[in-house]
């Protein structure tokens, strides 16, 4: 009897974590680290750093000041610091971004501000229809 209650207890307690969102309203300030599992949207404004290992949603009330390290990002808002994906960053017609961007992939909606040094990380694909230097110069030289 027991233990039948314990095991629906921890499956739904697990099942909690990863679908549960956290959420930082409008009008709210954090100043401090925060770290989490799951997903963020932040309408209110944080000053430190963020980690997460789940997506990040900055409303267009949303500040971010700090170093924000996650998965995928997408911005409405607007950041000042250090920014580090290891997937994409999705910025939208309000979006401001300031400072040093590390991502995979950048998406820019126009209207979007972004003045920061971004560094592109990823898999380099050649383009398949282009022919290499070589066979160019064998062709030039006949």
């Amino acid at each position: 009897m027991f233990s039948s209650d314990n095991k629906k207890s921890k499956q739904h307690g697990t099942m909690e974590t990863s679908t549960q969102q956290n959420i930082i309203a409008q009008g709210t300030k954090i100043v401090g680290d925060i770290a989490s599992q799951g997903p963020f949207r932040i309408d209110g404004t944080i000053e430190g750093n963020v980690k997460t290992s789940g997506k990040i949603v900055v409303g267009k009330s949303g500040f971010i000041k700090g170093t924000l390290q996650g998965e995928n990002a997408d911005f409405e808002g607007k950041f000042s610091g250090k920014l580090i994906l290891s997937g994409t960053l999705s910025l939208k017609t309000t979006a401001h971004i300031e400072g040093e961007v590390h991502v995979s992939k950048l998406a820019v909606e126009p209207g979007a501000t972004f003045n920061a040094t971004c560094s592109m990380k990823g898999t380099v694909k050649s383009l398949s229809n282009e022919p290499s230097k070589s066979q160019q110069t064998a062709k030039a030289q006949n």
